[in-house]
């Protein structure tokens, strides 16, 4: 995808390598546990184990990020929060739980903003550089240097090369790069996964080197995004 220059620190398409995790040892049996869970979990006795392991694993992933501002409205099942944090405290990998909840199951409208400029600005990246890509927007929400919801920071002028005049192009939401970008969205909007800090507000492609970022502190790459901080 080609971008054009933006006004401020924008966000750019790269492509990244997948990324392999083996479980080995004791994160192999957390696995074949939470497989184990997810096959009785039709019954009301797993739904009450399953909401018992997540209330312990919410101390752990609480502190992780800030939550959204308070006006961005994300309607996820609660069910799929609790399973989701469960599953990931058990061992299961960010690729997995991404692979899991990829379907074009219809979201909220704020949830969907975040999904497009997943897909649009990181579709290519692997599915921590899409978390990362999330949180960027998320980050913003939340700042008060930005409009004070998802969508409204993804559409601001000149921000995502993606948009024009407010509005997102065709996304073809059939294709297995939509469904991705949906489960990301929606296990960043749960506040599940580790992934850039809460001060992350900006990145770019590897293969630009715009001006605004000698202003700014270079917090880490993944993939082919440069992530900073102020």
């Amino acid at each position: 995808m080609r971008f054009a220059r933006l006004q401020r620190p924008f966000l750019r398409q790269g492509k990244g390598k997948n990324i392999v995790v083996k479980l080995i040892g004791g994160r192999a049996a957390s696995a074949i546990v939470g497989l184990f869970m997810l096959a009785i979990s039709s019954s009301a006795n797993a739904q009450a184990a399953v909401s018992t392991a997540a209330s312990l694993a919410t101390p752990a992933v609480a502190t992780v990020q800030a939550q959204p501002a308070q006006s961005v409205t994300a309607r996820l099942p609660s069910s799929m929060a609790t399973e989701a944090a469960w599953l990931y405290k058990s061992g299961w990998p960010l690729y997995a739980l991404v692979d899991k909840y990829a379907t074009s199951a219809p979201l909220d409208e704020q949830t969907s903003c975040l999904a497009t400029a997943v897909y649009f600005e990181a579709r290519g990246e692997s599915a921590e550089g899409q978390l990362a890509v999330a949180r960027v927007v998320m980050n913003r929400a939340a700042s008060g240097r930005y409009p004070p919801d998802w969508c409204s920071v993804v559409k601001q002028h000149a921000q995502f090369s993606f948009v024009r005049h407010g509005e997102f192009p065709y996304a073809d939401t059939s294709s297995a790069a939509w469904q991705k970008a949906e489960a990301v969205a929606e296990l960043a909007a749960a506040n599940i996964i580790p992934s850039v800090s809460n001060d992350v507000l900006w990145y770019h492609a590897d293969y630009v080197a715009p001006t605004w970022r000698r202003s700014l502190t270079e917090v880490q790459q993944i993939g082919a995004h440069i992530f900073y901080r102020a």
